[in-house]
Order: structure tokens, then sequence, then C-alpha cells
């Protein structure tokens, strides 16, 4: 697909590039980020980047886009993302998460004027978030690495393989039309962020140093939805 491209390209330079930097790391680096030096580096550009622009997008978006049409965009996306989350749920062996993602893509496309209304929601059908990176952690691939992507944030050798293939996944990418496609790259990257507006204000007044509290709070994140699926599952691995 169309946009697996960028994502491809932007994920395999920073891998590069951290191992290329990797030897920097002190004897007392963190053991799940021995490339802290790098991957604070891209977090301060991130970080640049999200001030400059992303942040004060998301923002104007709130405050002029009327609830019900934010939460209508919101959905849209949702609905997309649950049909590939059915297939990860197959992969991992877990029907039933497959068959409620997939129940729900269904119900949504067909009753909730393509995703814009969460029916599934309503009719008590639940959502599970499953990515490519969760399937690969399901079934005992190393984490690696932590490691800070450009644009992207947050993620790990493992992950970084799994956003290239979610991007392959994306349905957005079928978009024949160029100048549709990249608006709703550009709006999912605005719906996204503006979710994001209530948390970033409480990290900033939180945490002490953004950049541990947000490699910790991933990567313990990232193991427990593994290890919930492990226990879910047929319990191959670890993922670590």
């Amino acid at each position: 697909m169309k946009s697996s491209t960028l994502s491809l390209k932007v994920a395999l330079a920073a891998a590069t590039l951290a191992l290329a930097s990797g030897c920097a790391t002190g004897p007392d680096a963190n053991p799940r980020d021995p490339l802290e030096p790098f991957n604070r580096g891209v977090q301060r550009f991130n970080d640049a980047v999200d001030e400059a622009v992303l942040k004060p997008v998301a923002t104007t978006y709130v405050d002029v886009t009327p609830s019900p049409v934010r939460t209508g965009v919101t959905n849209f996306f949702g609905n997309l993302r649950d049909l590939w989350s059915s297939v990860n749920a197959a992969l991992q062996m877990r029907p039933r998460e497959s068959a409620e993602n997939l129940m729900r893509f269904g119900v949504n496309t067909t009753f909730g004027l393509a995703g814009l209304l969460d029916i599934a929601t309503e009719m008590g059908i639940p959502r599970t978030r499953i990515d490519f990176g969760q399937t690969l952690g399901r079934w005992g691939v190393a984490s690696g690495p932590y490691l800070v992507l450009p644009f992207f944030g947050p993620s790990s050798f493992r992950d970084t393989v799994g956003l290239v293939v979610d991007s392959n996944a994306d349905l957005v990418g079928d978009v024949d039309r160029v100048a549709n496609r990249n608006s709703l790259y550009t709006l999912r990257v605005i719906d996204t962020r503006a979710g994001l507006l209530g948390a970033g204000n409480v990290l900033e007044g939180a945490a002490l140093d953004k950049y541990s509290f947000t490699r910790d709070f991933y990567l313990n994140r990232r193991q427990s939805q593994i290890d919930d699926m492990i226990d879910k599952g047929i319990g191959l691995g670890n993922g670590e």
C-alpha cells in the first residue's frame, strides 16, 4: 500500500542511526534503553515539531470543531483500525477478539455511516486494540531496545517492525486520489493529537523527567498488553 513507503523509510533510518550511535552509551545506561542519547535527541526534535505545529493545530481543531463532528472523526478512524485488530487477533489465535472486532467493523460500516457512528459499542460489542507489534510479542519476539522514532514517537525495535506492517495494512492507503488520501492522513494526525491534549498537560506538569516517564510508561504498558494476551491465549513466549 502507498502509506507504507514513508513509514518504512523513517523506521529503517531511525533504527540504522540508533544502531550507529549505540556505542556512545555509558555503563550506567538503562538496560532497556541503551540508545538513550540518540533517543533523547529525537524526542527533542519531536517535541519541537509538536510545539510549533501539531499542538497549536490540534488546539485550534478542538476549539473550532463541534464535539459531535470530532467524535465522528475519531469513530471513523477507530472503525478502520478495528478491521486490522481483527486480523491480528486471528494471527494470535484469539477467535473471540477477532470475531468481535470484525463484527464491530461490519456493524459500524454498514449501520454507522461508514463508521462515523459507533453503533457497535451501543450494542455492547467490545473493542480490543491489537497491532502487529503486539502480535510479534505474543509469539515470543523480543522487544529489543527502546527507540524513539522521528514523528512517530516511542517505539522499540520490535514495534518499529510492527509499524511498517501496520502501515502496509492501513486502509487509508487504499484511497486512490492522492489529495484525498493525504487529507485523511492529516486529519487522523490532528484527531490523534487532539485526543492527547489533556494527557500532554498532565505529563508536562507531573514528570520531573519527561523522557524517562514516557519511556517507562510506554515499555511497561506494551509489556502489560502482551502479558495479557499470553494469559488469554496459549502462552508461547513472554515477548521479552
